[in-house]
């Protein structure tokens, strides 16, 4: 399935289709070039960066990637150890927050970007518009602080109190780790509810990917219309995948219906 299989980004008066794009971007350290193409392509409303530059001069790194791919930044990085999230000029920020989590010594420190954004309230105000919130993460290479950290991300996902939300990143196990399971118990998995793009849906590493390990998951309520590794994309080849950064991305276009107003 080719990417024009997916619809386009769209404000109508039932619902919203919004563009979610994962990717471990390697802090930057492969063909910039490229990894700028591969997102354009994929013309998401919403990124969620892993690996995003946290060190000397990070906030310029993060200002690059933003310009070229024609998004904004909204919150993350240095401030969140690493995870990040830009969004298209679509999206309004109600709110975002950087969370550092627990370090356990010896261990890379771990940490959250989070957001609420609204879309399509338009003209006719904020109060119609549809809330998303979103988290990006990159849980532990440790497979018991993983699973803790599983746990807090389920936890803040529930704390961001919206109608809708994702989480999406690395999550450095596959579907079968107790980490991804835990998750997975909780929100949907978007390639296994609605699996689209590259068959396997493998996304490490880029020149033989065997492994599930990236992925982005939806609380109830989101119509999953395809997720996964895209592939046959306008403009970009294989060459670029590959030489971006060591992972591929997950892009996935949900449908997210206007919620009812409460009738008090």
């Amino acid at each position: 399935m080719a990417l024009a299989d997916l619809p386009a980004s769209t404000t109508g008066p039932d619902a919203a289709v919004v563009r979610v794009l994962s990717y471990n971007i390697r802090s930057l350290r492969d063909d910039r070039e490229a990894l700028a193409r591969v997102i354009r392509a994929c013309a998401p409303d919403v990124v969620c960066v892993q690996e995003a530059p946290r060190f000397f001069r990070w906030r310029k790194a993060a200002a690059w990637l933003a310009r070229e791919t024609g998004l904004v930044y909204v919150t993350g990085g240095a401030t969140a150890a690493g995870p990040m999230i830009l969004t298209s000029l679509r999206a309004h920020v109600e709110r975002a927050e950087d969370i550092l989590l627990p370090r356990v010594p010896g261990l890379h420190r771990r940490g959250f970007a989070t957001a609420v954004l609204r879309f399509g309230g338009g003209h006719r105000g904020a109060d119609d518009a549809i809330r998303l919130g979103v988290l990006s993460c990159h849980l532990s290479l440790a497979a018991a602080e993983r699973y803790d950290q599983a746990g807090m991300l389920l936890d803040r996902i529930a704390a961001l109190d919206v109608p809708y939300a994702v989480a999406a990143g690395d999550i450095n196990e596959e579907p079968d780790g107790r980490a991804f399971r835990r998750i997975a118990g909780t929100l949907r998995d978007g390639w296994a509810t609605e699996p689209w793009g590259a068959s396997s849906g493998a996304t490490f590493d880029p020149g033989d990917p065997r492994r599930r390990i990236d992925a982005l998951f939806a609380s109830d309520g989101i119509e999953i219309i395809g997720c996964g590794v895209p592939s046959e994309l306008p403009g970009v080849d294989d060459a670029d995948l590959r030489a971006a950064t060591d992972h591929l991305p997950v892009l996935a276009a949900l449908r997210l219906p206007r919620v009812p107003p409460v009738s008090t």
